[in-house]
């Protein structure tokens, strides 16, 4: 690549492929420099930090995750979604890895970019727009929502780090944790079934 036409987004690509060559962690402005062939000084005039892209690449991810999952779930319902979502994720998980962590580790991020990211808000509200149809109300719906970031981010973590070694294949028990999700979701405790005193 060449320094010409230099920006922001081609900054935080640059580092978003590196990431998921490398891994977010081995990410830095001089490896992000290197790859797009200027020196290190040249990237801050388009991004303030290592932390700044990283908030960037986050940024990033959350609106290509989230257009993946919008556009598998389009038109379905209960299960259908719910499956198509977890495999969008999951897919995602796995063709980038470094983008994907970017998502799920605590980022210091520019409040503005926030604000006009549209990814973060859309994610929300397809989450919550698909769980409803399993009938369920607040407080019920938000814990579902982290019942099932906690499911398929544990997975997909669990399956990239090498986890699973074991002889049964990842997929048939990814399967079967979808058709138990979907299970407790139809037959979500009441408060009092799931109040301990």
């Amino acid at each position: 690549m060449v320094r010409a036409g230099l920006t922001a987004d081609r900054v935080t690509l640059a580092g978003a492929e590196l990431a998921d060559e490398v891994g977010l962690e081995h990410v830095t402005m001089s490896a992000v420099a290197r790859r797009l062939g200027v020196k290190d000084a040249s990237l801050y005039a388009h991004v303030r930090s290592l932390e700044d892209l990283r908030g960037r690449i986050a940024l990033l991810a959350a609106d290509e995750k989230t257009i993946r999952i919008a556009e598998a779930t389009a038109g379905r319902a209960g299960k259908d979604a719910l499956v198509a979502y977890a495999n969008a994720w999951r897919q995602y998980a796995h063709d980038h890895p470094g983008r994907y962590t970017a998502t799920q580790i605590p980022i210091q991020i520019d409040p503005e970019l926030v604000a006009r990211a549209a990814g973060p808000r859309r994610a929300v509200e397809l989450t919550y727009s698909m769980l409803r149809a399993y009938a369920l109300q607040e407080p019920d719906l938000t814990d579902a929502v982290r019942l099932m970031r906690s499911t398929l981010h544990g997975f997909t973590s669990l399956e990239a780090a090498g986890g699973f070694a074991h002889a049964r294949p990842a997929e048939d028990t990814w399967v079967r944790c979808l058709d138990a999700l979907h299970t407790l979701l139809e037959h979500w405790p009441t408060h009092d079934e799931g109040d301990s005193t």
